[in-house]
């Protein structure tokens, strides 16, 4: 099981954000459920690492809502042309076949899709 840093540990004590309960919550259950994860600060905001590349981040949109942003790194890589990834229960927008977006309007949409997010992380890190 992951551990989570200081960084995003103060960052977290600091936040003042309708989501906050959300981000806490989420932070845990990926740390707790995806081997070989490691967090910090990117973007303003808490972001998770595997396998050292940054793969999932928070955005705490302006407007009160949390967003997760899949990506497979901070530039576009060469290949995502050509890159493929299931979204079965359509959780994210795509805007492109690399970057998802999961919006999470709520926390009782947080929690409601838990366990979705959870298991669609866990696919999307292990992915190159």
């Amino acid at each position: 099981m992951a551990t989570g840093t200081a960084e995003v540990e103060k960052f977290l004590l600091e936040l003042d954000h309708p989501m906050k309960t959300s981000v806490e919550r989420l932070r845990h259950v990926f740390l707790g459920s995806v081997p070989g994860l490691s967090e910090g600060i990117k973007w303003n905001a808490p972001s998770f690492v595997y396998d050292g590349v940054d793969r999932v981040t928070f955005r705490l949109a302006p407007k009160g809502e949390l967003q997760l942003i899949l990506h497979r790194g901070a530039k576009v890589r060469a290949d995502a042309a050509d890159f493929t990834f299931a979204d079965d229960k359509g959780l994210a927008t795509w805007p492109t076949s690399d970057r998802g977006i999961i919006t999470l309007p709520t926390l009782e949409a947080a929690v409601e899709r838990e366990s979705d997010v959870l298991e669609l992380v866990q696919r999307w890190v292990s992915v190159s």
